[in-house]
């Protein structure tokens, strides 16, 4: 018997869990069907880039992702709700020591048990995507003995810092029951500011090996680039990332003196230093756009107005009653109201994926400025799509729905039109 009660609040639930879940689905399935339409057919802008086998081999591997993302998707949704309907959430809180007596250490083993075992079902998804769909496209390399110890220090890492951050959480929760939502964005948007400046030099090099790039012509070149816009980084490294996948990229990270530039092996192996520093421009691009604090200053806005809310959620007995907790429990609140509200989530994402496109057309104007041309950044795009084997016929409403960025073809084929060489700063 279902210790959750169908009131209202539980109608209003499962209807917009069902309906996002639905609205998934129809996006999925839509974007499928659009590739098995256009998928043999090359875009005007990949002519001389992409042919026909390489075109199959792109349909392939989104088919063979999309489905995989599909069921995998499915299963969480059906255990979200087992586990909210079924009584399971109660049942192993009473297991735990009492929360009120105990209340940081009893919420520490909610939430970890919580974790640990979303962790251990995830595992068998992870291992097929990473040693089946990944491998059989020839994009993993990583070997088992390897991803045993990448989970490991991965469930360590999450361990100490989560951990830590929950334990600030909770003695918040319950040291300052009225104003904890407000101490606690401090304490998070806090985090998050140490978090970007610790990665790159503590937590990045548990998992791979950085060094600073050694094609002297490469690093000059970049450096030459940053120096045109003055931008300071404590340097330019490449990384191993060849030892697990076949992916390529490049990336700025870091914060303040840990600043710095990762390029993957995989890419200098690959594109030409024209191409590289085309990327890192339009990177540039970003920063020169106050993108990344953009988006930082959006994300510390949602989360003000969300804690806020979620204060109000945690004081209401029916949300309780609802999930079949005989009396409020904050730190359960909490969780509660974020599941109450994840199906809702996904009604938000096209207007921010529209907002990311724009900056992402913003970047890539910005790459003729600085460097003269965009030839080598649409040079750079096509080996990406084809080394990577990007899907190159979304469909147009999953694409604004989904899309960070805008699909390769229309970027493309809006770099082309101003490839025309301009006056470099």
């Amino acid at each position: 018997m279902l210790s959750a009660q169908l009131n209202d609040l539980m109608v209003f639930f499962l209807a917009a869990f069902v309906a996002a879940a639905l609205l998934r689905g129809f996006l999925s399935a839509l974007n499928i069907r659009h590739l098995r339409r256009h998928g043999h057919e090359i875009p005007e802008v990949f002519g001389e880039t992409i042919d026909a086998e390489t075109l199959a081999k792109i349909s392939r591997y989104t088919l063979d992702s999309s489905r995989f993302g599909t069921l995998e998707g499915l299963f969480d949704d059906i255990l979200t709700l087992l586990v909210l309907l079924s009584g399971l959430l109660p049942a192993l809180l009473g297991l735990l020591p009492s929360w009120e007596d105990h209340f940081i250490l009893t919420g520490l083993l909610f939430f970890g048990l919580l974790a640990l075992a979303s962790g251990l079902i995830g595992i068998p998804f992870d291992l097929y995507r990473t040693f089946v769909i990944e491998r059989r496209h020839g994009f993993s390399t990583i070997t088992l003995r390897l991803w045993v110890i990448d989970l490991f220090k991965g469930l360590g890492v999450s361990a100490v810092l989560m951990g830590a951050l929950l334990a600030g959480f909770l003695a918040l929760m319950q040291f300052t029951p009225q104003t904890w939502w407000f101490w606690t964005w401090l304490l998070v948007a806090a985090f998050q500011l140490i978090m970007l400046w610790l990665y790159p030099v503590v937590i990045a090099p548990l998992f791979n090996k950085f060094e600073p790039v050694k094609d002297s012509n490469l690093r000059d070149a970049i450096v030459a680039l940053m120096a045109k816009v003055e931008l300071k980084t404590e340097g330019v490294y490449q990384v191993d990332a060849g030892k697990r996948s076949r992916h390529t990229n490049a990336y700025f990270t870091g914060l303040g003196k840990t600043k710095r530039i990762v390029l993957y092996d995989t890419l200098i192996a690959s594109h030409t230093k024209e191409e590289i520093v085309a990327v890192l421009a339009h990177e540039i691009g970003h920063w020169r756009g106050r993108h990344i604090l953009k988006q930082l200053l959006f994300m510390e806005a949602a989360s003000f107005v969300v804690l806020w809310l979620a204060s109000h959620l945690v004081a209401w007995p029916l949300l309780y009653e609802t999930f079949g907790f005989d009396r409020p429990v904050p730190f359960v609140g909490l969780l509660l109201a974020a599941i109450l509200a994840g199906p809702l989530t996904l009604f938000f994402t096209p207007a921010v994926s529209a907002v990311l496109r724009r900056f992402e057309r913003e970047a890539d104007a910005s790459v003729a400025g600085l460097t003269g041309t965009t030839a080598p950044l649409v040079s750079a795009l096509k080996r990406l799509a084809r080394d990577n084997l990007a899907n190159l016929h979304p469909h147009p409403l999953y694409a604004r729905v989904y899309y960070s960025h805008p699909p390769l073809a229309e970027r493309i084929a809006s770099l082309t039109a101003a490839s025309e060489p301009k006056n470099a700063l």
